[in-house]
């Protein structure tokens, strides 16, 4: 079970409100529906900026529509203007405007208010092998993004794009990754081990000086879609919510894991299907 935090129970605690700035996937396994659903399941107010239209399944994604950049400006500014953010989350950017764009707007912000936390899954391929960034925007998202970010999230091969080698394949390349991710400006890295092969999916947090690294039991089923999603969401609904970044990092895990324990309850797509965000919740 993973109820909403003790400070929480307390007479007038405040909710926090957390924002995910992705892409919309219509199963609802990834995305911006699995962060909302992931930041409610685990007690946070969900907010939401969409940056592309998917026409995705649990198979493939057989188009992607990018929103307009003056409208993802828009959502963002007019959001700003009245809601107030305890973290955001920023996920699927699509393009080189799009990730200028969202840069732009937390920078603002930045240096006119009080400093969020900002975790940035730089999400790149689907599940299916799908491309959802545009190669312009690697550039964009390593100059202007991962500096403005509290805690980076990439896969294997999402660390390799961004650092122009192959993925690391193993522990210790994970942590050379992680370590030169963190040269890149963000204040944390963790390098998810999901793709490593292996009855284990060790993960790698780089907190600025040591490597430190969070283990789990590899979960035995198909249902993935949008674990990373999921992961990033989770820690971006408990940061808020939680003591340290330690604490919020370790139980994102573990509902990740829960998550994927009780997908097959669900019966969704006949590919990658999702996980259950609310498994402690439905009965």
């Amino acid at each position: 079970m993973f109820p909403p935090s003790s400070s929480q129970s307390a007479p007038n605690a405040r909710i926090p409100n957390v924002l995910s700035i992705a892409g919309v996937d219509p199963s609802g396994g990834a995305g911006i529906l699995a962060d909302v659903k992931a930041f409610s399941a685990l007690g946070a107010y969900a907010c939401s900026v969409l940056t592309a239209l998917t026409a995705q399944n649990t198979r493939t994604v057989s188009a992607v529509q990018p929103i307009p950049p003056e409208f993802v400006r828009s959502q963002l500014d007019t959001l700003f203007d009245d809601v107030r953010i305890d973290a955001i989350k920023v996920g699927m950017l699509a393009n080189a405007d799009i990730a200028r764009t969202v840069a732009d707007c937390l920078e603002r912000r930045r240096l006119s208010d009080s400093v969020v936390p900002i975790i940035v899954d730089p999400v790149m391929v689907a599940k299916s092998g799908d491309r959802l960034l545009d190669d312009g925007a690697i550039d964009t998202l390593r100059r202007r993004v991962l500096p403005l970010a509290t805690l980076i999230t990439p896969n294997l091969p999402e660390a390799g794009v961004l650092l122009g080698r192959p993925a690391p394949s193993s522990l210790p390349e994970m942590r050379q990754a992680a370590a030169a991710l963190g040269a890149m400006g963000p204040r944390h890295v963790l390098v998810k081990g999901g793709h490593l092969r292996g009855t284990d999916s060790p993960d790698v947090w780089f907190d600025g000086q040591r490597c430190i690294e969070l283990e789990a039991p590899r979960v035995p089923t198909r249902n993935t879609h949008g674990t990373g999603c999921t992961l990033s969401a989770a820690i971006t609904a408990l940061l808020p919510q939680r003591p340290d970044l330690d604490a919020a990092l370790r139980e994102s895990k573990r509902y990740v894991s829960e998550a994927l324990r009780a997908s097959d309850a669900l019966g969704v797509g006949s590919g990658h299907g999702p996980l259950h965000h609310f498994h402690a919740l439905w009965r």
